[in-house]
């Protein structure tokens, strides 16, 4: 059973299927419009689920719809695996009722998702963590931005990617920021929760992603962000790269997030943390008990790069413990192949009458897949959030000098503008 298989969450399915499990969605109450966002790439779903099972109204109601679900095709419901986001806490709590494998929610635990909660535990475990306060009204944070040193961060408590989250500058860039998270609607999370404030983290973000079971971590791939201020947004993600295992940074990294496991009792699963590295070491900023997002466009990199994926290995950790077993400890280092994950950003504004970029990105020696997220017919907007980036492709080469050129090629269309041919007063004209 995938609990809100969207994104990466819907590339388990085909995996489960290959393996020949049946496959069932549980879609919760908080999915929203991402109930839609299944790629491409998940072959053969959301059409082959065997059934779609909607939230109950309480754990044991949904409990028995599934039991039921399974019932009805004479079977029995092998494991509950999170898919998308919104799906992280049901899936706990179900697994837990169920008796099946996952993390369990006692002892203040089913809150662990909560940033606030990720950070409090670190903290007390005497690791080092993010400075921060937290409130739903104004006075509940205002003293924090008499203390902190600006320029602060002002994100909410659960939010996807890089989404709501702003770099202010002033106290009063900081409350006009609040002000708007808390009187607006998320894409994830619930209207009216909590802002949370925190120390500006100087240094490179990275993550960690792992899969678990009973207690023993195995990394599956170390990465580093890049990202950069574009059209007036501070965090703009271009892509991501991947670090080998044996480097210094890629070391401190896993020690530090195992460790961080252990203090929020997470045993069993996929999970992605984003850590920063700072000049005082790694800084915890979220972790994250799903696989790795981005629709998974990613997949193919890590396939070439190290001979096996995360959603693999996550399918192990539930369902294969000899399999699990058999997984490094740590993904081979040098790794198989050059490559790296590039998102496609935007620049301009209009109507988009031909994507020529995407033509040139299939064009590159490098070129291994492509994810477009807008189309001829859209109207296209400048990138200012993960929700923005136009497209993700994956580039791999056994020469990273080839590898470097081809990703020099796509910047330079972005930034002068011909990556996308936009319509002006009914013609279609080059906009820079």
């Amino acid at each position: 059973m995938l609990v809100d298989p969207y994104s990466t969450g819907a590339m388990l399915a085909p995996e489960l299927a290959r393996r020949g499990f049946g496959v069932m969605a549980l879609w919760t109450d908080e999915v929203g419009e991402n109930r839609e966002h299944i790629p491409k790439a998940a072959r053969g779903f959301p059409e082959n689920f065997l059934e779609e099972v909607e939230e109950g109204q309480t754990l044991a109601e949904t409990a028995a719809a599934l039991d039921a679900a399974a019932g009805a095709v004479g079977a029995t419901v092998a494991a509950v695996i999170c898919g998308g986001k919104t799906g992280v806490k049901l899936a706990e709590a179900l697994a837990e009722h169920m008796g099946l494998r996952g993390n369990t929610t006692e002892n203040g635990m089913e809150n662990r998702h909560d940033r606030r909660v990720q950070q409090e535990a670190v903290t007390n475990a005497g690791l080092r963590s993010v400075r921060s306060a937290c409130g739903k009204t104004w006075d509940d944070v205002a003293e924090f931005t008499c203390t902190e040193v600006f320029p602060i961060i002002v994100k909410p408590v659960e939010s996807a990617g890089s989404d709501c989250v702003k770099l202010c500058h002033t106290p009063e860039e900081a409350r006009e920021h609040f002000d708007l998270l808390i009187s607006s609607q998320r894409k994830c999370g619930a209207q009216g929760a909590a802002v949370l404030l925190q120390e500006f983290l100087r240094g490179k973000e990275y993550i960690v992603d792992n899969v678990s079971r009973d207690g023993e971590h195995k990394t599956t791939l170390v990465w580093v962000y890049d990202r950069r201020p574009a059209n007036g947004a501070d965090f703009v993600c271009f892509g991501h790269q991947c670090v080998p295992a044996d480097e210094p940074v890629a070391r401190q990294l896993i020690a530090y997030t195992r460790r961080v496991f252990d203090v929020l009792n997470i045993t069993d699963g996929a999970t992605h943390t984003e850590v920063m590295m700072t000049p005082s070491g790694p800084c915890l900023v979220e972790v994250n008990s799903r696989c790795h997002g981005d629709a998974g466009s990613w997949m193919p990199l890590a396939q070439a790069m190290t001979g096996y994926t995360q959603v693999d290995a996550c399918v192990d950790a539930f369902l294969d413990a000899e399999a699990f077993d058999r997984l490094p400890d740590v993904p081979p280092s040098p790794f198989l192949a050059a490559g790296q994950v590039v998102m496609t950003v935007s620049f301009q504004e209009g109507l988009i009458c031909a994507a020529p970029g995407f033509d040139l990105i299939r064009s590159l020696r490098s070129f291994v897949s492509l994810e477009e997220n807008v189309h001829v017919g859209d109207r296209l907007k400048k990138t200012v959030d993960l929700s923005g980036v136009t497209g993700v492709c994956v580039l791999v080469n056994s020469d990273a000098e080839i590898l470097k050129s081809d990703v020099a090629a796509i910047r330079k269309m972005e930034t002068e503008g011909s990556f996308f041919r936009l319509a002006f007063q009914g013609s279609c004209f080059w906009l820079a």
